[in-house]
């Protein structure tokens, strides 16, 4: 399903990764693991076109990633949910959960909407609140269920875990623990395993750029 072969990315003048290669197989939820500054985010934006290749080839059910914009990556079906939520602040929680399918032209999002609501129905209660009033980790469920929205066959989450309450904390692993069973690949990028253990198929660790060894 996701091919990345010999990555090469820098920010700046600073080389970030250094020939990172890893696949992941349709329906396989793998983590990511490394410490503050390994590359795994900058793995996740290469991946949505948010950054330039410097070297490799990132191939998604065998298309080249590379010769297409960030908005037609999400419209193959992969969704983004970045470490820092990245929500509108002024737009309801419906309203942010529907802007992938807005910038990709999906025009009946009835459907999606609906399977967003049947997984995560807390947020169907608050609809219509705006983002702004939301607590961190309401808003970290606001950015998994826009992630849902447009990634049905390929989900990049970052840190979902980083800085929520155990509670919700326990939310957000029941809701990706319900994904199991379908066709659709979760990439996990996470500091460390205390919240994803169990949710694994593999874990591939990643350190100064480099895959250090995949269980």
């Amino acid at each position: 399903m996701l091919e990345i072969d010999r990555l090469h990315v820098s920010i700046q003048s600073a080389q970030v990764l250094r020939g990172l290669s890893l696949s992941l197989g349709a329906g396989q939820m793998v983590g990511l693991i490394g410490r503050n500054g390994a590359g795994k985010t900058t793995t996740l934006r290469a991946i949505m076109g948010h950054l330039p290749l410097g070297g490799g080839a990132i191939h998604f059910d065998g298309q080249d990633l590379s010769r297409l914009p960030p908005h037609a990556r999400a419209g193959l079906g992969i969704g983004y949910m970045p470490e820092d939520r990245g929500l509108v602040p002024e737009l309801t929680v419906e309203q942010n959960i529907l802007v992938p399918l807005w910038a990709t032209g999906v025009a009946d999002t009835t459907e999606r909407l609906a399977f967003i609501y049947k997984v995560l129905p807390e947020l169907h209660e608050m609809r219509d609140r705006r983002a702004l009033l939301l607590s961190g980790g309401q808003q970290k469920l606001v950015a998994l269920a826009r992630a849902l929205t447009i990634g049905t066959r390929l989900l990049l989450l970052d840190e979902p875990f980083e800085g929520v309450a155990p509670a919700l904390s326990a939310r957000l692993s029941e809701v990706i623990a319900s994904l199991r069973g379908s066709e659709l690949s979760v990439l996990i990028a996470q500091s460390d395993l205390n919240h994803s253990r169990s949710l694994l198929d593999a874990e591939i660790r990643i350190e100064r750029g480099v895959q250090l060894a995949a269980t």
